[in-house]
């Protein structure tokens, strides 16, 4: 189910097309209610911004405080000797298998490359590694020449290589990854059969193709299947940070990314919210059994929902503590890049799809306890709704009532006091841009030797364009994505364009 039109209910539909409504409808009124009542009642608008203020620096130093603790766990994993520990364990990991799906579609013999030569510096056996290369059909004759490259040169590295090529307008698929990887996968499926590999046996993880593994990813994620209780019915979910290019990236995008980066350790800290997200690992008796979603664009978080709810909510997502690393944005020119970036934005975005999508099946399903149902709906929906209007209310709206007010209002104490109330608590608030700031420069990937030591220097003082991308490529597109969704203009997938500069 992709979308309400996937119904066949009639009430269903309806009910599913309110659900949609919703997210784009509470954004609007938001922004709609802030500046009406500016002009009609300033003084009862500037308390709420005072007070949402307030609120929100609280969770900035609480969402800080979850940063450095998420980053110094990180750190730790990254040190620890998993094979060490399996081995403490007793347990026969040597017998897990690790199946990775690679789909890509005109991504160059550089980033293909480069992704497979970190599957192979893995610390794993790499008999137990089957890599599935998944080139889109509609890439032509490019997406076969790099598989061909491919398997010349990493066939027979790993225990087995599988090509699979996604033919192009197949039924009832969304054009992106995850119809990509929904048909690999039953290529994959065959194969184990064939091989008489055990489901259990396997775990399966959907990458990127610009993910490149740490050294110790494949057997921390075994450790932690391994040991965590019933660890069949859980995901295992890495944090992605964006050190492939960082060096050859444009400030404004490396704050986005790095911003992302973040946001995924601080959620590392609130399991109870962790969701699945861009590369991430899962059981194959867990992935086969729902089969992976190819009808919609967020596929990386809707496989966790169609677990979830094939589980009756009692299926989770383990927070590894260890990193993968990926590309920042970087396009032809400075302006192609911004676009893109948007796009990009936009289309993590449009991640709003899940929320009609959990609420539906929440009334749906009568097995999942009612308080788990609540939180999870509350989450979601507070999550896409800050997403598109909190910085638009703290750096935009929180000075219309001394706009709009009028002159009464104007000479009032609490117009005097407004913005030095709400500047100091914003001061306050840099708090949480400092900590990036300096978690940013103190995990930089190695500096090339072709790139200036004060280029170190920018990447600390480019947290100053925080503001501007917080409103540019984090409010306004998260806006644009919910409102199309709330008009039914569904969007499709749209491919990130990987370039690497010299």
């Amino acid at each position: 189910m992709g979308q309400a039109d996937d119904l066949l209910d009639k009430k269903d539909r309806y009910l599913y097309r309110f659900f949609e409504i919703l997210p784009g409808f509470l954004g609007c009124v938001t922004l709609f209610l802030a500046v009406g009542f500016s002009f009609i009642k300033p003084a009862w608008m500037a308390i709420f911004i005072i007070l949402f203020d307030l609120y929100w620096t609280l969770k900035v130093a609480y969402l800080a405080f979850n940063q450095v603790v998420s980053f110094r766990k990180m750190q730790k994993n990254i040190k620890t000797n998993w094979r060490e520990k399996l081995r403490q364990t007793g347990l026969p990991w040597q017998g897990i298998y690790h199946l990775i799906f690679l789909p890509f579609v005109k991504e160059g013999w550089e980033i293909v490359s480069e992704a497979l030569e970190s599957l192979k510096n893995a610390d794993y056996p790499l008999d137990k590694i089957i890599v599935v290369l998944a080139p889109e059909g509609r890439a032509g004759q490019h997406g076969q020449k790099i598989a061909q490259l491919a398997k010349e040169h990493y066939g027979a590295v790993f225990g087995h290589f599988l090509v699979s090529q996604h033919p192009a307008n197949l039924p009832n698929e969304v054009i992106g990854k995850g119809s990509n990887v929904a048909f690999a996968s039953l290529k994959a499926k065959e194969f184990l059969k064939e091989q008489g590999i055990a489901l259990d046996k396997v775990i399966i993880s959907s990458f990127d193709i610009d993910t490149k593994v740490f050294p110790q990813y494949f057997l921390c994620v075994t450790y932690n299947y391994l040991t965590q209780p019933n660890g069949q019915q859980a995901s295992y979910q890495p944090i992605p940070i964006y050190h492939n290019n960082m060096w050859q990236a444009p400030a404004f995008t490396r704050v986005v990314a790095t911003s992302n980066s973040f946001w995924q350790m601080m959620q590392q800290e609130r399991p109870e919210q962790l969701v699945t997200y861009s590369s991430h690992s899962t059981p194959a008796k867990a992935f086969f059994g729902v089969g992976y979603p190819k009808n919609v664009v967020a596929d990386d978080s809707r496989i966790f929902w169609k677990l979830f709810f094939k589980y009756n909510g009692h299926y989770r997502v383990v927070p590894l503590y260890y990193p993968v690393s990926m590309d920042v944005l970087v396009a032809e020119n400075f302006l192609k890049t911004m676009v893109n970036q948007y796009k990009q934005q936009r289309r993590w975005a449009w991640g709003c799809i899940e929320i009609p999508y959990i609420i539906f099946n929440f009334i749906k399903n009568k097995k999942i306890p009612l308080v788990k149902k609540i939180f999870s709906a509350v989450v979601a929906v507070e999550g896409f709704w800050a997403w598109a209007c909190a910085s638009i209310l703290i750096l935009i709206l929180g000075w219309l009532p001394v706009i709009l007010g009028g002159r009464f209002f104007n000479v009032t104490i609490l117009s005097y006091n407004l913005p030095r109330l709400t500047s100091f608590i914003m001061v306050f608030a840099m708090l949480g841009m400092l900590v990036s700031a300096f978690l940013g420069v103190l995990f930089l990937p190695r500096r090339p030797k072709n790139v200036s030591r004060y280029k170190v220097i920018s990447i600390f003082l480019q947290w100053l364009f925080l503001p501007v991308t917080l409103l540019i490529f984090g409010s306004f597109p998260a806006l644009d994505a919910q409102i199309r969704l709330m008009l039914g203009k569904y969007m499709g997938f749209w491919a990130t364009p990987k370039l690497r500069r010299s």
